[in-house]
């Protein structure tokens, strides 16, 4: 795991942008994981805006609210089709939400994990992370092997997420079909964004913490290949900072990423 800080939100998110377009550019037919998220649309302005083409991509998306149809302007896909997808030449029909409106949800969960498999394995997975800790809908006590499955969303998510549904918690769906923690290691590369001093606590504990089932994203933790870009305001409450800049300063990779 690397951790990468920038000084401001804005630093942040472009950095996770250049690191995505420099996946694209390398691998033009990559397997990208998705996230979705008010941070996550300034990521995707900032993909549309470096002119990258994704016509050879494949794009998987971490999650989706159960009983909301892919036409509900709440719903991911929607939240999809209007940051990314309608602005890019990417396929339509190489893009995979989770069926949150399936009749048979666990049939639909294994399906979207079949999808997964045959398409290769996703090459970079984005990922934000939850005040509740959790990466995905991967709510407190997920199995860290779990896989594509329909979860209960606890009352600190539904409150996190209601300035999508006009700002009451009431209306937020109560359960969603989300990717495992186990699905989300299985990809190659992982990168999770978080900024603002909302997120500083969870992400101390999810970096720094014991690997638990109470927090999701410490299973990030156990990957070969994970990055976590936060800005000054979600360091704030990490003990490892100084080796974190030092590595970020000094290692070959970071070449022509450090603006």
């Amino acid at each position: 795991m690397e951790v990468i800080t920038r000084s401001t939100a804005e630093q942040a998110v472009r950095l996770v942008a250049k690191l995505l377009e420099a996946r694209i550019r390398t691998k033009p037919d990559a397997v990208l994981g998705l996230a979705t998220g008010r941070t996550m649309e300034q990521v995707y302005a900032e993909l549309v805006a470096s002119g990258v083409s994704l016509a050879r991509c494949t794009s998987f998306n971490l999650d989706e609210y159960i009983g909301l149809s892919p036409e509900d302007p709440n719903s991911y896909r929607s939240y999809m089709n209007e940051h990314l997808f309608s602005k890019t030449d990417i396929d339509p029909a190489n893009t995979h939400v989770p069926d949150g409106a399936a009749a048979d949800l666990k049939a639909a969960a294994q399906d979207y994990e079949n999808r997964i498999s045959q398409a290769g394995g996703i090459d970079l997975q984005l990922l934000g992370i939850g005040e509740a800790g959790h990466i995905g809908f991967n709510e407190p006590l997920s199995s860290l092997m779990s896989r594509t499955r329909d979860k209960a969303l606890t009352p600190v998510t539904r409150a996190q997420n209601a300035g999508m549904f006009g700002g009451d918690p009431d209306r937020v769906p109560k359960r969603a079909l989300t990717m495992g923690v186990g699905t989300i290691l299985d990809a190659r590369e992982l990168i999770l964004l978080a900024t603002g001093p909302a997120k500083a606590a969870i992400v101390a504990r999810a970096v720094e913490g014991p690997v638990t089932s109470m927090i999701s994203a410490s299973a990030l933790q156990l990957h070969p290949n994970c990055k976590i870009i936060v800005d000054e305001a979600a360091a704030s409450q990490l003990e490892g900072r100084e080796y974190y800049d030092f590595v970020f300063a000094n290692e070959p990779e970071w070449d022509g990423f450090r603006d």
